[in-house]
């Protein structure tokens, strides 16, 4: 199933009061061109975050961006630095000895201290849920961007099918245009001779045909109308298949444009050119849509 590289995905993903956004765009390109925007304390997991989108997207430009943020400020769980306290309380308590405070170290004075208290979303844990928080809704987006890519690549495929159809049925009457046109070509070749060469002696009957033979070989597009037809089933076995396909197409396509180009030049026909030149017209419009698939 072919996969188009243009599509939008957003997610978002929520667990103990933290909620991650990721929103992910990609556009056509020839290989994969990957850019992350991250939450400034996790720029070290870049990479990780490339390879995830890696493994799914194989082609296109893609960025994406990913921010975190907790729903409930006020029920961050805090818990006291006891070996913190110990030390400002001791500090408070030179301070007022060495000053000759009488007045003892109270709680407030403790509490100018932000230092003594650490939220849980800081320790080595609470980045841990929050990386998980991230990639969840990663992954979300990244599947509803494959789901669009795959809804487009839908609507390709129809329309590479459609087109293909056409150029089979076109090719077919260029077959029948070229086989009729060799033979009115060879009969009017043996009758223009037969009128310029009243001696038979200067030219044998066999030589003749021979020479008639190989003007006819030069005119004849048997080869080439198979081996375009056989690009034309290749092109619709790589449309089904589950690998990514674009650049095989790709491939293809050109293969058919020499095709149909050594046919044109092949061609004595004015009506065979004229097919010619809307086969050349069709492949085209495949060619530049061959160009947004992965």
């Amino acid at each position: 199933m072919i996969e188009s590289m243009t599509g939008y995905g957003h997610a978002e993903a929520n667990a103990d009061g933290l909620r991650a956004t990721a929103e992910i765009r990609s556009v056509n390109n020839r290989f994969a061109e990957i850019s992350v925007k991250l939450p400034r304390q996790f720029s070290s997991r870049e990479q990780e975050a490339k390879d995830l989108i890696r493994k799914e997207l194989q082609r296109g430009k893609i960025s994406a961006t990913l921010l975190i943020e907790r729903e409930m400020q006020a029920n961050l769980p805090i818990r006291v630095k006891p070996e913190i306290v110990k030390s400002y309380t001791t500090l408070l308590e030179n301070v007022r000895s060495a000053s000759g405070i009488m007045e003892p170290v109270k709680m407030e004075h403790l509490l100018r201290f932000s230092e003594i208290f650490e939220s849980n979303a800081e320790t080595p844990d609470a980045e841990v849920a929050e990386w998980q928080v991230i990639t969840d809704a990663l992954t979300a987006a990244i599947a509803a961007i494959k789901d669009m890519r795959r809804k487009e690549g839908l609507e390709l495929k129809k329309d590479f099918v459609k087109r293909l159809t056409y150029i089979g049925e076109t090719l077919e009457r260029v077959e029948k245009l070229s086989i009729e046109t060799l033979a009115a070509t060879r009969d009017r070749l043996r009758d223009k001779v037969k009128d310029l060469l009243t001696d038979e002696s200067v030219i044998s009957r066999e030589r003749l045909e021979m020479e008639i033979l190989l003007l006819a070989d030069k005119m004849d597009i048997t080869e080439e109308c198979v081996r375009f037809r056989s690009h034309n089933k290749f092109f619709l076995e790589a449309l089904e298949s589950e690998e990514p396909s674009g650049r095989k197409l790709n491939f293809l396509m050109q293969e058919q444009g020499r095709e149909a180009n050594t046919i044109a030049s092949k061609s004595q026909n004015a009506e065979i050119a004229h097919l010619v030149v809307s086969l050349k017209e069709e492949l085209e419009k495949m060619r530049e849509q061959i160009q947004n698939i992965e």
